[in-house]
């Protein structure tokens, strides 16, 4: 028969006993109590239509606090594309810009320090809405407003030093209970809308006339620039432009721009390094072509393809020729030249004849890309500029194409890291 060992009884007990005690000594312990985290949202901008450059725009917002407790101070910070700028200075907001970077152009921010309690459940809005202001360039451009409880730290991208404003401060003040729709409305912390001006941007075309023989390699560099006066700025993702180039009869491509993609042998696309484009800013595809065969007074089309531009009201620098004389009497060789450009180029240094700029904040030209104007039409029809013939490639900045798909807009995309959100 067996027997249980009394110590093996005793232990057992024991055990149970301590933990009763344990179980009853928690269950005395006080509760500790966790605060809530602030809940505040931002009521959702509605899109500004119509603003004359020039012109002040009130953008209005609302705050709500959506949780449980008063929240003693919050910070108000709102953010503006290129076309806009502030039009008051408030004493208790830090004005600086955040440089253009992930494919975002360069922004203004007011970051305010609102120091008033915003009681729960409760809509608030300024005393007066932010105003701004439409500048010369104002086109497509954004505002952004957002809410924190703690002071945001700077910008990752880098920018302008805060400066203190000088006017009086931005105030917040009670609208009422929140209804059920104003807690809907007030969903996120932050929210964006479109701000568009009745203003023009000009895009001009410039192709180039080409001389050599048969069997010369020549360098074409067609032009794309934004004559202003507006900047343009797409959506993210989208090219401010597409150029459309069709290769001279009697010529093949030795080497396209970084920017163009082939449709065929002798039609390409051509994209832009980022989303928006500046006044006076735009860029260069040199295309290296070899004459393969004598054809009198070949000539190549370059026009502008893809979103639509209603912004652009002058039609007749839309278009620009590409002409190759490879006819008797013609001169071989191996000189270099590209096209020029009846504008200053901006930067970067000229190399095969093809003008190499160097990055620039919204609309940069990049990789061989260069800034200026389109040059004067010529007889021929199109913009023209004369240029020589050319056995050495021009040195070309490596930069990816992309082909969005049913668009047909080639859109070279590039981290920049510099200044404002």
């Amino acid at each position: 028969m067996t027997h249980t060992l009394p110590g093996r009884r005793l232990s057992r007990a024991a055990v149970g006993v301590l933990a009763a005690a344990t179980l009853t000594g928690l269950a005395s312990l006080p509760a500790v109590a966790v605060a809530a985290e602030p809940d505040l949202g931002i009521g959702q901008l509605a899109p500004i239509t119509g603003a004359q450059p020039g012109s002040r725009v009130d953008v209005p917002f609302s705050v709500l606090n959506k949780g449980t407790e008063e929240v003693g101070k919050v910070w108000v910070s709102y953010t503006v594309t290129s076309g806009l700028a502030a039009a008051d200075s408030y004493g208790n907001c830090m004005y600086s810009t955040e440089s253009s970077a992930d494919e975002e152009p360069e922004k203004a921010v007011a970051v305010c320090a609102v120091d008033q309690p915003l009681k729960p459940g409760v809509l608030y809005v300024p005393e007066q809405p932010i105003g701004l202001k439409a500048q010369d360039s104002a086109l497509y451009d954004k505002v952004r407003v957002s809410v924190d409880s703690t002071e945001p730290g700077p910008s990752d991208n880098g920018g302008s030093d805060p400066v203190p404003g000088t006017g009086a401060p931005l105030k917040l003040v009670e609208k009422g209970p929140a209804t059920d729709a104003d807690r809907a409305s007030h969903g996120e912390a932050s929210s964006s809308a479109d701000v568009t001006a009745v203003n023009t941007a000009d895009f001009a075309l410039t192709g180039a006339r080409l001389k050599g023989e048969v069997g010369d390699k020549v360098t074409a560099s067609v032009k794309f620039v934004n004559d202003g006066p507006a900047w343009v700025y797409r959506e993210l993702g989208q090219g401010a432009a597409t150029v459309d180039v069709r290769i001279p009869p009697g010529t093949s491509v030795v080497k396209a721009h970084d920017f163009c993609s082939p449709v065929t042998k002798t039609h390409y696309t051509c994209g832009t390094s980022q989303s928006w484009v500046n006044p006076g800013r735009g860029e260069t595809y040199p295309f290296v072509l070899r004459i393969d065969k004598a054809v009198e007074g070949a000539t190549g089309k370059v026009s502008f393809t893809g979103a639509d531009r209603p912004f652009d009201k002058n039609a007749a620098n839309d278009t620009a020729d590409l002409v190759v004389d490879a006819g008797a009497g013609t001169t071989g060789g191996s000189s270099t030249g590209g096209s020029t450009s009846g504008a200053s180029s901006t930067g970067g240094s000229t190399t095969g004849g093809s003008s190499t700029a160097g990055s620039a904040t919204g609309g940069s030209a990049s990789g061989g890309s260069t800034t200026g104007g389109a040059d004067p039409q010529t007889a021929t029809g199109g913009n023209l500029a004369a240029t020589g013939s050319s056995s050495s490639l021009p040195l070309v900045g490596a930069s990816a194409a992309a082909l969005v798909a049913g668009g047909g807009i080639f859109y070279a995309v590039r981290r920049r890291a510099a200044a404002v959100k």
